[in-house]
């Protein structure tokens, strides 16, 4: 018998109607980035890893969290909804045009006053951010090849048992075997931020196949 299940599109749908209590909101709000945003839906969480996101921060009792990658707002939502009574989550992207459409979003699940949206590079953005008033939880879901220095710098501004979460750590599958030339740089990327935390004795860690692969890093 396998280890693992695989999942068809049937049996994903059936995870998430049993597992993930997406709400009208939510299901909105990824509905109509799919109708405005067809080619970059796949920039969009599932709704079971958005479901994990809320957990995660509930079960650490988050209060500060970290968002790099913000797009239309859903991961915001779920990192929001599980914080700890008077949290934030500063939420950092590139584009108004996306995040234009997170903060009606925003106000529609009440989370907007949770939520310090920056706009801008997020290494620019994290460069700026002090040291004692650290972070219990950082979402990297931005430039892939910005991700070892993205990490490095949640590292120091996470407080110890903080939880770093690295999304899309499987490359769509493409970190085993052949990669075709136009998306080798992608993957390489992915790869090289893989071994780096699989080495670090910094963190304890966990490699999660929810999604496109979640990486869990508890810093020390």
């Amino acid at each position: 018998m396998s280890k693992y299940t695989a999942l068809n599109d049937e049996l994903h749908d059936y995870l998430v109607e049993h597992g993930a209590r997406e709400d009208d909101v939510l299901r909105r709000l990824r509905e109509e980035t799919a109708e405005r945003l067809p080619d970059l839906i796949n920039m969009q969480i599932a709704p079971d890893q958005g479901a994990f996101l809320t957990m995660l921060a509930r079960l650490i009792g988050a209060r500060r969290a970290l968002e790099l990658g913000t797009f239309t707002g859903y991961s915001a939502i779920c990192i929001a909804r599980g914080l700890a009574e008077g949290g934030t989550l500063i939420a950092c992207d590139v584009s108004e045009e996306w995040t234009a459409i997170a903060r009606r979003y925003w106000e529609e699940a009440g989370v907007a006053d949770w939520i310090d949206l920056r706009i801008g590079p997020a290494l620019e953005t994290l460069a700026g951010l002090a040291e004692d008033e650290p972070f219990d939880l950082a979402f990297i879901d931005a430039d892939k090849s910005e991700y070892p220095d993205y990490y490095e710098h949640c590292l120091r501004l996470l407080r110890p048992g903080g939880l770093i979460l690295l999304d899309n750590v499987l490359g769509g599958g493409l970190v085993v075997g052949e990669v075709e030339e136009g998306r080798r740089e992608y993957v390489e990327s992915i790869k090289r931020t893989n071994e780096l935390i699989a080495a670090d004795e910094r963190v304890d860690l966990a490699m999660v196949g929810v999604a496109d692969g979640v990486t869990m890093a508890r810093v020390r």
